[in-house]
């Protein structure tokens, strides 16, 4: 795993994203590794992250997907191209769509874990699956297509 989070890698215009900004307080600060070819973001909920019942939220569910999701787009073109994350000419990507799928209640007490892979890399898009666990019981799984925007 490498020692540096991507997020940790931005330079200060992508730092207060409410999913993954270092720089917003309120914000929930996910971290992204690669381990291999996977790249992995655990997180773990407060109780005022709660849906009902001591349930995660599936709004937020999503939005961490997204946002690990979209890091893990960008940190491998870059890698795709020899580079260091955030060497210019900057490399950006956002959101083209955003699917998930609710299997089970993800409990707050518990470390969620976030595992995603590129699918398919073209020159503008990139399609990313995701895998949400806690403990090893999958809880969600999503897909983002990162559509690459011109600088």
């Amino acid at each position: 795993m490498e020692n540096r989070a991507i997020q940790d890698q931005w330079p200060e215009m992508g730092t207060y994203c409410w999913g993954c900004g270092r720089n917003n307080e309120h914000g929930l600060q996910i971290k992204s590794y690669w381990e291999g070819d996977e790249c992995v973001c655990t997180w773990k909920p407060k109780k005022y992250h709660c849906a009902f019942s001591g349930r995660g939220c599936g709004g937020i569910i999503a939005t961490i997907l997204d946002c690990h999701c979209l890091n893990t787009a960008i940190s491998a073109a870059y890698r795709a191209e020899g580079r260091e994350f955030g060497t210019d000419p900057p490399m950006l990507y956002l959101t083209g769509s955003l699917s998930v799928k609710y299997l089970n209640p993800a409990p707050l007490n518990k470390q969620w874990v976030f595992r995603a892979r590129i699918k398919d890399m073209q020159e503008r898009k990139i399609n990313i699956s995701c895998s949400m666990f806690v403990r090893d019981k999958e809880c969600a799984t999503g897909e983002i297509i990162a559509v690459k925007m011109k600088m």
